[in-house]
């Protein structure tokens, strides 16, 4: 089972790009229903879409910015979400207790992987190797042929 962290999922929904055509064909490869995203990328990406609807922009700036706000909130209702449960808030605050180090949204993010099992497909390995026991690999670069 797989978890898209916040760049992934970015990637997947965003505009056509060689890292694009790369994650979503190794994507096709796996059954639909091990595929999540979580529900702290969601937060993420609408954090900062409030943060850009908050400051004074011309209309054009703000139909823009609206139409991806509603393309997120598609995008996510298509795809399996993974929640931000007490497990995941418990493995959370070990890892702070631990001294794990990251951004508070990777940590959040790592937890849920680290809670279900699952897989986190991330190109930020500088920060994810810092978590214990947490496996992660980029699908955004090219597959190379063996």
């Amino acid at each position: 089972m797989y978890l898209l962290d916040t760049d992934h999922a970015a990637f997947y929904f965003g505009s056509l790009s060689a890292e694009r055509t790369s994650l979503t064909r190794r994507l096709a490869e796996v059954a639909g229903e091990d595929v999540f995203l979580p529900i702290v990328s969601f937060h993420e990406q609408f954090a900062g879409w409030q943060s850009y609807l908050r400051q004074r922009r011309p209309a054009p700036h703000l139909v823009y910015a609206y139409s991806r706000l509603e393309a997120l909130v598609d995008a996510f209702k298509l795809m399996h979400i993974a929640s931000f449960d007490q497990a995941a808030s418990e493995e959370f605050e070990s890892l702070r207790a631990d001294g794990v180090r990251i951004g508070t949204f990777d940590l959040r993010i790592a937890s849920i992987a680290l809670t279900r099992n699952f897989t986190l497909l991330t190109r930020n390995a500088v920060d994810f190797d810092k978590v214990p026991g947490l496996r992660h690999e980029d699908w955004t670069a090219p597959i190379r042929p063996k």
